[in-house]
């Protein structure tokens, strides 16, 4: 690494990634986070207060978590000490809550704030040894997530921690950290305007990439300052955050759910890109928006079915990259289609009173009787046939005895199913002047 990163102070020896440098010394000093760090957030408040409560940081990698909690502990008097659930086991915690033990009981009684990275890769026995010492006051404990902890953490520690998240990185804090990088260096950046902001975007909310960007360029030191094209020629783009067997993959698939049933095609394409870009796999998509059709369109359009189970057969028979273009189509056709539920909520309903119902039998007159036993007891007695009757439709009753006609299909007025309810009430007139 080139001398430019030592800056006046520093040892010359000193080869620490530019980010690890560039680590703030006060609560103050940290980007993106005011809502925690400021005045009114848990944060600040707890710093005021001098009282420091056991929480669990949830947020993206490069947010600042790790930082926050060393910063924390000094803002309030205690002993920091980190251990990664990466590398760590039971003996690690039993070391660190021992020494904290120690600590406490000699002069002075300092405090320990024990912080936990990547605390979600703890199995569960591991997260109930800390509950005695976090209730004793043994350790203040902070940990760090990048998953949800309603998932990942049990319950007993979630009821005695605080949950406190931490925002990806906008465009305006990733520029602070850029301005900080070349004051620090006493250089600057070799990008134009416009590659400047691509470079925030490469690091997706993640300082620490950003920063990591930036000492790559400064170290190749470019002749011109880059455009765009020639910031992506020389740095790699960070690949996106997507978890696809997390809750960012039931996130992002529920954001296209909810975009294509909005009616709001530009937004379900968005949401479509950012899947396939992160690695989904197309076939997941596709069960989804079948699931789409005959969910949220239903008779309204019949053909969004059609068109979903046409964009799976098409994937399969092209593959990838070809067969996404099915998938585009598909998203598409279910964006701009009209939308119905009524289908989805009449089953729900016809659920609802089939298990109310029990086991009852059909009526009798519409049981086939293949014996003479079965004829006897009255079954297919007074059956119509109804291709037989005026207008082929005979009007008779199908629910079983004793069980009032129910409506559970209610077609609204949208594409096709204003024609389904003019057919449904066409023959609701009928049953009733035939049963008149």
């Amino acid at each position: 690494m080139s001398d430019l990163f030592q800056s006046e102070g520093d040892e010359k020896n000193d080869r620490r990634p530019l980010a690890d440098r560039l680590r703030p010394v006060a609560l103050s000093e940290i980007v993106g986070q005011d809502h925690l760090i400021g005045p009114e957030g848990s944060v600040g408040r707890m710093v005021a207060s001098g009282h420091l409560s056991s929480i669990i940081f949830w947020g993206p990698p490069g947010t600042g978590k790790t930082t926050t909690a060393r910063l924390l502990a000094d803002a309030v008097g205690l002993a920091f000490e980190q251990v990664s659930a990466v590398f760590s086991g039971v003996a690690d915690l039993k070391r660190a809550f021992e020494t904290a033990r120690m600590r406490r009981g000699q002069a002075g009684g300092k405090g320990t704030l024990l912080f936990i990275d990547e605390i979600h890769r703890f199995n569960r026995a591991q997260q109930d040894s800390f509950l005695p010492v976090m209730e004793d006051g043994t350790v203040i404990l902070v940990g760090a997530t990048t998953e949800n902890p309603s998932f990942e953490l049990n319950a007993a520690l979630l009821s005695r921690a605080q949950v406190l998240v931490l925002h990806r990185l906008d465009e305006e804090a990733l520029e602070e950290l850029l301005v900080r990088a070349e004051k620090f260096v006493g250089a600057s950046l070799a990008l134009d305007a416009e590659a400047r902001v691509a470079l925030c975007a490469m690091a997706d909310g993640d300082g620490r990439f950003v920063l990591n960007l930036a000492e790559e360029i400064l170290a190749l030191a470019p002749d011109a300052p880059l455009d765009p094209a020639g910031l992506s020629h020389l740095v790699q783009r960070r690949a996106p955050i997507y978890d696809k067997g997390g809750e960012g993959h039931y996130n992002l698939i529920s954001a296209l759910h909810k975009a294509v049933r909005g009616s709001d095609a530009d937004a379900a394409l968005y949401w479509l890109a950012r899947m396939l870009d992160g690695g989904e796999d197309p076939r997941f998509i596709t069960r989804r928006v079948v699931r789409m059709a005959v969910e949220d369109i239903g008779m309204a359009d019949p053909q969004a079915l059609v068109q979903a189970m046409a964009a799976k057969d098409t994937y399969e028979f092209l593959g990838s990259p070809e067969g996404e273009l099915a998938l585009v189509q598909a998203v598409l056709y279910l964006t701009t289609a009209p939308k119905s539920n009524a289908q989805y909520v009449a089953f729900k309903s016809a659920m609802q009173t089939a298990r109310e119902t029990g086991s009852l039998a059909p009526p009798a007159h519409i049981l086939n009787a293949p014996t003479k036993l079965m004829k006897e007891l009255g079954y297919g007695a007074g059956y119509e046939y109804d291709h037989d009757a005026p207008g082929a439709f005979s009007g008779q009753n199908f629910f079983p005895d004793g069980v009032p006609r129910r409506q559970f299909y209610k077609p609204v007025e949208r594409g096709f199913e204003r024609d389904v309810a003019k057919r449904l009430a066409y023959w609701e007139k009928l049953r009733g002047d035939r049963q008149s």
